[in-house]
């Protein structure tokens, strides 16, 4: 991934003796945020999170902040970076951050706290956070979560909007997904205890790939797991179905910011200024603009933000 070697480095030699404040020193946790006026922006080394770093970084460096990118492609390394404050702003998904926050305070085995609820995901992410001196601001409306895509075609011909309309029409169904789909409550378990849906079998094709929506468009599957910014599914003739019921969980963006250096008004107020305009779909025509017509998220990022007034 682009970048993602240099950083990897650089943190691994810095987290060596820093690890961010303990759950033990209150008083790092608790103190005043801060407001510093030069911030590191933090990538998870993939289109979709470039974008919404290089979003963040010329909205602060518009509010009058001087920022500078870095691009680590593990969690587990950035995480404890932006405890630190080597890493200041970082785009997250709630549910996930929730969910990989809980193993990490409570072990691998603790019960997963994301959930299709927004508010309570929400919650449970702040609480795990803030003793870890880390601020979670406010979500917006753009959500990348699970999604399930069919074929337009086979859509409108037996009428399917949602994953109800295809519970509700006993089709047999074969799913292009991973491995683990078998097994995941969001997926085809959740598929059949929710929706009713007939899943006949998982054809272990990976989550998103080409592959799978190739399997999918020639009608070797019927369905596909994806993702809800997946900017590729026209060229594959595919349509996403809603998921009416609320099977998944709430992987919202949210910003997610060291309190000490960055969890101030002016880091919020700027950054909540996207969250007025932001949109999945928007999301994903940003995620095409890169990954199909090469444009670099930087200028992704500027021509919307300009778009949408939020720059000049």
């Amino acid at each position: 991934m682009r970048r993602a070697l240099p950083a990897v480095l650089l943190l691994l030699a810095l987290t060596g003796c820093a690890t961010g404040p303990s759950l033990e020193n209150r008083g790092a946790v608790t103190a005043p945020p801060g407001d510093s006026h030069h911030l590191t922006i933090g990538s998870a080394g993939f289109t979709e999170s470039d974008l919404l770093a290089q979003l963040y970084a010329q909205l602060l460096n518009r509010a009058g902040y001087r920022t500078s990118m870095i691009t680590v492609a593990n969690r587990e390394l950035y995480e404890p970076a932006l405890e630190s404050g080597q890493i200041d702003v970082v785009p997250e998904y709630a549910a996930t951050l929730a969910d990989w926050l809980n193993a990490k305070t409570h072990g691998a085995d603790a019960t997963p706290v994301g959930s299709p609820d927004l508010d309570a995901t929400m919650r449970a992410l702040r609480g795990l956070a803030a003793p870890r001196g880390l601020t979670v601001l406010p979500p917006g409306r753009a959500v990348d979560q699970n999604a399930f895509a069919v074929r337009a075609d086979y859509a409108r011909a037996h009428r399917l909007k949602n994953l109800s309309d295809l519970g509700a029409s006993g089709l047999r169904v074969r799913l292009a997904a991973g491995d683990e789909c078998i097994q995941r409550p969001y997926c085809e378990p959740g598929l059949k205890k929710v929706y009713g849906i007939d899943v006949t079998g998982v054809d272990p094709k990976g989550v998103g790939t080409t592959q799978a929506k190739r399997a999918v468009q020639a009608g070797r599957d019927q369905m596909v797991l994806t993702t809800s910014t997946d900017a590729t599914l026209d060229q594959f003739g595919l349509v996403l179905l809603a998921d009416d019921k609320h099977l998944q969980n709430a992987d919202y963006i949210v910003p997610v910011v060291n309190r000490s250096r960055a969890g101030g008004e002016g880091v919020t107020k700027a950054l909540g200024r996207l969250n007025d305009v932001l949109t999945t779909a928007d999301l994903a025509s940003m995620n095409q603009q890169v990954d199909s017509w090469r444009r670099l998220p930087a200028d992704v990022a500027r021509t919307y933000l300009t778009d949408k007034g939020l720059l000049k």
